[in-house]
């Protein structure tokens, strides 16, 4: 079978892929926005419940990524081997995963709703307005997963454009649904907080369609002896189980780190968490371009590594890898370049920024303790940023895991619950996240270095 070249990797590719992956990445917390507004007005009793349920229902998409992400390098081979018809039969097998694992949190969700609220909330009345809207939300987990997948097998076949408007249509519509439904129109009152959680839903569903509808469209599309394969693949499933396992495992490490942060800078007062929660959600923000840059390096370097057969010359010291590590080599020196404008940026903008979040002076003069850490550790993070994606794309998720896992127990969350011990506020609190981003670049750029995660072929072992 012929096999097709290996992209170039060039800036042009970077943002072709990359630019319509922001807005995918930015889609959730920008409807959270609108969602919360519309919420808000119902009064501080409803938006506190929902402030309870959204964090809970978080964890479905955050603590599941491996739907995308490793769909992404699985695809990719395929892809880049000239397999079109296997990298979206990738897709629908993470579908069935995605409906499979949907299910299941439906079902233990509704379970552990009310414990879990009441534990969160504390308060028994915002405790059960959580409750009414996550039983509601949960509904909408198969299709968040699908929704996963769906971005999943079209950004390995490096299509990013489709799941950019299909995102943007269903939190289009989630959007226009929510103030009816939550406030109603006419005689009719609405449905209050639960209201909000059906316009979730629908909302769900109609991305969910229609990356099915583009399964199908695959599959009719696919020539006769190379055909797209609906039936679940109970090895492939394995396969993509163990990828999940590896990056749900990593996941939790980034979540015990920050929600530790949030809890340590709570100790040091509201203005301290106060402070903390601005430059927290900076980060978030930078995070999601980085983020953008570090799929489009999923996406090429995962079809470079497929089309790469092995080979290796008469005197076996060399392989045809060569184009994806120096992809990784220019994708690398992007995400430096991005992280250095960043870091001049946020440099710039530290007397007008921080105003815009809030007019407190005393939660003002805390920033500063976190906000020069935050600024220089950008170009740090632009790098790490890359290499993961370089890494996932490679389906290196079991070394991402270990070293997350590492950098997390070596130093962020010694550094964190130091800093209580002995009171060294939001400066600990921030060196412990230096250290994290350190240990990680590190450890990812030795790997890139080594060349051990380019292992060639239409599936990594």
């Amino acid at each position: 079978m012929s096999r097709s070249a290996p992209p170039a990797g060039g800036p042009r590719d970077i943002l072709r892929l990359a630019l319509p992956a922001l807005p995918v990445l930015a889609a959730e917390p920008l409807f959270l926005l609108v969602d919360t507004a519309v919420v808000g007005r119902l009064g501080g009793l409803q938006l506190a419940s929902l402030a309870v349920a959204a964090v809970l229902f978080a964890q479905v998409t955050t603590q599941l990524t491996f739907l995308s992400y490793g769909t992404t390098a699985r695809a990719a081979r395929f892809y880049g081997a000239g397999r079109r018809s296997a990298a979206v039969t990738e897709g629908v097998q993470a579908t069935w995963l995605a409906l499979a694992v949907g299910l299941g949190v439906v079902a233990v969700g509704q379970l552990a709703a009310a414990p879990l609220a009441g534990l969160l909330a504390g308060d028994p009345v915002i405790a059960q307005g959580a409750v009414s809207w996550l039983r509601i939300a949960l509904l909408g987990a198969p299709l968040v997963l699908v929704t996963l997948a769906g971005n999943g097998w079209m950004r390995g076949v490096q299509d990013t454009r489709r799941p950019m408007w299909i995102v943007i249509g269903g939190n289009l519509v989630s959007a226009l649904l929510c103030p009816l439904l939550v406030h109603g129109t006419g005689d009719w009152a609405g449905w209050g907080l639960e209201g909000s959680a059906v316009a979730n839903v629908a909302g769900q569903a109609l991305a969910a369609s229609w990356f099915l509808r583009a399964l199908v469209v695959e599959r009719r599309r696919a020539p006769a002896d190379d055909p797209v394969r609906f039936a679940p693949d109970t090895a492939v499933l394995r396969a993509q189980a163990t990828m999940g396992r590896d990056l749900i495992v990593r996941s939790l490490g980034f979540q015990a780190c920050f929600l530790s942060a949030t809890a340590v800078a709570a100790r040091f007062g509201s203005e301290s968490v106060a402070a903390h929660q601005i430059v927290l959600q900076l980060w978030v923000f930078q995070s999601l371009v980085l983020d953008a840059v570090a799929i489009a390096a999923q996406s090429l370097v995962g079809a470079a590594l497929g089309g790469a057969d092995g080979e290796r010359d008469a005197d076996g010291t060399r392989d045809d890898t060569g184009p994806a590590r120096a992809l990784a080599a220019r994708v690398t020196r992007y995400g430096l370049v991005l992280g250095c404008g960043f870091g001049v940026l946020f440099a710039a903008l530290y007397p007008v920024l921080p105003p815009v979040f809030t007019r407190d002076a005393a939660v003002l003069a805390a920033v500063p303790a976190a906000w020069w850490f935050f600024t220089a550790l950008q170009p740090i993070a632009g790098v790490v940023f890359a290499l993961d994606g370089v890494l996932l794309g490679a389906g290196d998720a079991a070394f991402l895991r270990t070293t997350t896992l590492l950098a997390a127990l070596g130093g962020f969350l010694p550094m964190i619950w130091l800093s209580l011990l002995f009171g060294w506020g939001l400066a600990g609190i921030w060196t412990g996240l230096a250290a994290f981003m350190v240990v990680r670049l590190v450890a990812v750029g030795l790997r890139a270095r080594s060349g051990r995660w380019a292992v060639p072929g239409e599936v990594r072992a």
